[in-house]
């Protein structure tokens, strides 16, 4: 049963990992680009439903669309201030960027909130469901983690093929020029994918700060950069594949702690990105894209 806890464990874990992997995908697949400050995002949702709840004193989930509506925000003005200039710019320039982005948000959030961790009062009050006499313990933010994952999965999935927004997303992605010329706001639509990875990274942050409740500016630093390690495993771009991605790590995360070394479970996790990229660059459902020249 320790290994059937430990898997439980590694999914809800995995699914958290799998709805920032989204963000990262969303954005790499329609932009071009590596938004590494995709994992600060989650951390400013963590702490504005921190703040709604309990200095403002609303239920959870106020506080929840709340943080979402301030992320989105906050996704559409980073879009747009520092790297909607850099769109012909070379990637190394939005690398660098999106660092600087990064930077400015964990010492803008050390400013207005301090470097005093703050304890963070799970959202999810679903009781733990337990199985074969105890031995089994599934936690509530563990079926609630899956639930939403799954959801957001096809909800995103049915978006991008079935709706004029999705469509338009799927013509950037595929040439932003034809697009343009197919009359496509290519603006708006890298600012609406900005938009909609940067409110699921405040549902990620919620979702993160219930299961490990220490909330502090650097938060989203290591499960942001593992949340890039999902979205290259399972294919960056893919949808589905950023949430297999996800779910994997999350997986041989925990068995790591659980069968090998607390210490050594991040190596772990990273020494996984270094085989994926040299066995399968592409992921695990990453298709090669050959070009013509």
């Amino acid at each position: 049963m320790n290994f059937l806890n430990s898997l439980i464990g590694g999914i809800s874990l995995g699914s958290i990992y799998a709805i920032i992997a989204l963000g990262y995908t969303m954005v790499y697949g329609i932009a071009k680009m590596l938004n590494f400050a995709h994992g600060d995002v989650i951390m400013v949702g963590g702490y504005v439903c921190y703040l709604a709840m309990f200095n403002l004193g609303l239920p959870a989930i106020p506080a929840i669309l709340i943080a979402m509506a301030v992320c989105t925000v906050l996704g559409i003005v980073i879009e747009g201030l520092a790297y909607r200039p850099l769109r012909q710019a070379s990637s190394l320039a939005v690398l660098i960027t999106a660092i600087g982005v990064s930077y400015f948000l964990q010492n803008a959030a050390l400013l207005i909130w301090g470097s005093n961790p703050k304890v963070f009062t799970s959202v999810i009050n679903i009781p733990a469901k337990s199985l074969f006499d105890g031995q089994l313990v599934i936690k509530g933010e563990s079926f609630v983690t899956v639930s939403v994952c799954i959801i957001i999965m096809i909800g995103l999935t049915l978006f991008t093929r079935y709706t004029r927004a999705g469509k338009a997303m799927r013509a950037v992605a595929e040439d932003k020029g034809a697009a343009q010329l197919m009359g496509i706001n290519v603006n708006f639509t890298i600012s609406l994918t900005f938009a909609i990875g940067s409110g699921l990274a405040a549902i990620a942050g919620v979702l993160y700060c219930s299961a490990y409740p220490i909330l502090t500016p650097t938060l989203g630093s290591i499960p942001g950069i593992k949340s890039f390690i999902a979205a290259v495993l399972g294919g960056i771009g893919s949808i589905p594949g950023a949430m297999l991605g996800g779910i994997l790590l999350g997986v041989i995360e925990i068995l790591s702690r659980a069968y090998i070394s607390m210490e050594l479970s991040d190596a772990i996790v990273f020494g996984v990105l270094i085989i994926v990229l040299l066995v399968k660059p592409t992921g695990l459902l990453g298709k090669k894209i050959r070009e013509k020249v």
